[in-house]
């Protein structure tokens, strides 16, 4: 019953993608693209309150703490969530023709779990493998031609849109294996916390990257709203321009919206 309603939804959000009227960005050839439709913008500035004052009580402080670790434990934690996001990024990468970096990054999550300790010492960049670049099934979405349709601020979760959203629900639909063992499986190793634990370091992690650029970019800008989805959009769709270029080795490495660059 579970899966059959995330599918209804992933139905339903797919086809409000397509009568947003965006196009799919497998059209990169385009010059000018269409620009991505803020539909819900009353309700999306609601949620970017929201999410605002939970940073400032919540996510920013821990953040400001999580600054003061020694280095080595905020660079290992951040390499153990780099390390688990391998296992959305891998069969992304296969599902977008992108069979050699698929290989790369299967290399590297296999030698950074075991020699490198469960991802805490990256083995792999220390020996040559070329930069790791995350990938999901929203920016799959995209390079299969699914238009981006609105843009969207979820509660908590942050920017996104209704593509970038169906694309998480897939991870829910067996999409994401570190998801299906600890929510889905059933086993004594793994568990629903661990899961939810992983994403609020992930969370945490983003924050205290990013705690001067999100300030800085919060006091210079007139909307923030609007500045924060141009930023989040630009990103996505070079995002998706990169998966697009058949040089999935050559490509500059963003960090994956962690340290925002302004300019």
């Amino acid at each position: 019953m579970k899966n059959f309603l995330l599918i209804f939804l992933i139905s339903f959000m797919l086809s409000a993608s397509v009568s947003a009227g965006t196009d799919g960005e497998n059209n990169l050839s385009k010059k000018n693209e269409k620009p991505i439709k803020d539909c819900f913008e009353s309700l999306n500035r609601a949620s970017f309150s929201l999410n605002q004052g939970l940073d400032k009580a919540i996510f920013k402080p821990i953040a400001k703490t999580y600054r003061i670790l020694p280095s080595e434990i905020r660079v290992g934690t951040s390499n153990v969530l780099k390390n688990l996001s391998s296992l959305v990024t891998i069969p992304n990468n296969i599902l977008q023709g992108e069979f050699k970096t698929a290989g790369v990054n299967t290399g590297r999550f296999i030698i950074n779990t075991t020699i490198g300790i469960l991802g805490i010492v990256n083995v792999a960049e220390k020996i040559g493998f070329s930069e790791y670049e995350k990938e999901d099934y929203g920016q799959t979405l995209g390079v299969w031609g699914v238009g981006a349709g609105c843009y969207l601020v979820l509660p908590v979760l942050g920017p996104s849109t209704v593509r970038d959203a169906t694309g998480s629900f897939i991870n829910a639909l067996g999409g994401d294996p570190y998801y299906n063992a600890s929510v889905g499986g059933n086993n004594n190793y793994l568990n629903d916390s661990d899961y939810l634990i992983t994403k609020f370091l992930t969370g945490v992690d983003f924050r205290a990257k990013n705690l001067e650029t999100l300030d800085n970019l919060e006091s210079n800008s007139m909307d923030f709203y609007a500045s924060v989805r141009s930023l989040y959009l630009q990103d996505r769709r070079q995002k998706i321009k990169n998966s697009n270029s058949n040089k999935a080795l050559e490509i500059i490495y963003d960090a994956d919206w962690e340290e925002i660059e302004t300019q």
